[in-house]
């Protein structure tokens, strides 16, 4: 499938007034818009409304005063939610009243640059298997570090963790505090996923560690859920290759989400300046890192590799962001709408922008992909993780900021 870059110009104009990418009269107008503040059942809510049209969802906010938080994970059959913030934290947030309680029990984490507690993600059978699955940067004695991936039994009404199981390690361990990855996701059939960073190495060519099958950097590693290796793991049978690697050749890919439809694993990756992705991952594939890419070297503005199409054995993503593209997209979490209360956004994806700060909504017709919206432009937030609540459809967001909100959109 061709992938295309992305297009100014795309289609769904109709949009134009509140969610199309910028023009000179549309940032006139978001000036110009009045913003209107309503509670409802307790939270503030800020309706963004355009001078031109009445926007088609409002903002609430849910809880305030959260520490770079990094991600969403929904309790199943409760208002509950848990967040993770950077610096060590897991909060328990009721959707309803706003009020927080943090989890004890969590483990120690190298909160170091991009690094912290992480991902969360609860067991597919959740409560009956009452786990929580936990990413996050560690460090050794040296101080070198890695992501690891861990579980630990969480007690609801005692808010508590129970005894912390490290999975999974990556290694090498490395004296670098950038590029963890660090997304999990639980496919249909119980395999979890985890994303890996390349650890921000500038060593580009057939040698770096993205291309190195025998350690787990920039990569996408798959575990059974006790954190046990599966049997058809893609290198399983290869002796000098990781045997959790799933795919390999990514940078830094911080967004993951498996399809509800097809079931079918999502991911985006940051590129090096720009060259941005979004991929569908395939089992063993090679994702062209640093050997296939549209980025450049941030330090020269020179490309440094062929692009992806020109480089046999690498898997094309879906959708790029050209070298030259005036902003690119650092992205962040990733999920696909599926839900009743937006029905005109039907199995479009949503991504966090980090760099340019709006919520990305793009259409998704099999593997074509178009950019077709922004939203929360003018909040100016780095928006780290999205997701879709399974009860009402509502779209929840986290801002990576040191006193952030989480946030939710619902219709008008």
């Amino acid at each position: 499938m061709q992938a295309r870059p992305n297009n100014p110009n795309s289609r769904n104009q109709s949009l134009a007034i509140r969610e199309a990418p910028d023009s000179r009269l549309q940032r006139a107008l978001r000036k110009a818009a009045p913003l209107s503040l309503v509670l409802a059942g307790g939270i503030a809510t800020a309706a963004i409304m355009p001078a031109a049209a009445q926007a088609d969802y409002s903002v609430e906010t849910v809880a305030e005063n959260l520490e770079h938080p990094w991600s969403i994970a929904f309790v199943p059959d409760t208002r509950m939610v848990l967040v993770s913030e950077r610096p060590g934290r897991i909060q328990l947030i009721d959707r309803d009243s706003g009020e927080m309680h943090e989890i004890s029990g969590v483990p120690e984490v190298h909160a170091q640059g991009q690094g912290g507690l992480l991902d969360l993600a609860l067991h597919p059978d959740f409560p009956d298997e009452p786990w929580v699955y936990m990413s996050f940067s560690g460090a050794d004695a040296q101080g070198l570090s890695t992501t690891y991936v861990a579980r630990a039994p969480l007690d609801m009404d005692e808010r508590t963790l129970g005894d912390i199981d490290v999975l999974h390690m990556v290694e090498p361990f490395l004296d670098s505090n950038g590029h963890f990855g660090s997304r999990i996701v639980f496919d249909d059939d119980g395999y979890l996923f985890v994303t890996v960073g390349d650890r921000n190495s500038k060593d580009f060519g057939p040698q770096h560690y993205s291309q190195d099958r025998s350690n787990g950097l920039g990569s996408i590693l798959r575990l059974n859920a006790d954190g046990s290796i599966p049997s058809d793991n893609p290198f399983v049978d290869d002796p000098d290759a990781d045997d959790a690697i799933y795919s390999y050749g990514h940078r830094n890919p911080q967004g993951l989400a498996t399809h509800p439809q097809t079931g079918e694993l999502w991911s985006n990756e940051h590129g090096e300046n720009n060259g941005d992705e979004i991929n569908v991952i395939q089992t063993g594939g090679n994702f062209g890192w640093p050997i296939a890419t549209w980025g450049v070297d941030y330090r020269t503005g020179e490309r440094f590799a062929p692009t992806p199409p020109e480089v046999e054995g690498t898997v094309d993503p879906v959708y790029w962001w050209e070298s030259d593209h005036p902003e690119g997209f650092p992205p962040s979490g990733l999920a696909f709408y599926f839900g009743d209360a937006f029905p005109d956004w039907e199995g479009d994806m949503f991504m966090g922008n980090l760099a340019h700060r709006y919520l990305g909504r793009f259409s998704v017709d099999g593997h074509e992909v178009e950019q077709t919206g922004r939203l929360l432009e003018d909040q100016e937030w780095r928006i780290r993780d999205v997701a879709v609540s399974p009860d009402d459809g509502y779209i929840y967001v986290v801002v990576d900021d040191s006193d952030a909100p989480m946030v939710r959109l619902r219709p008008e």
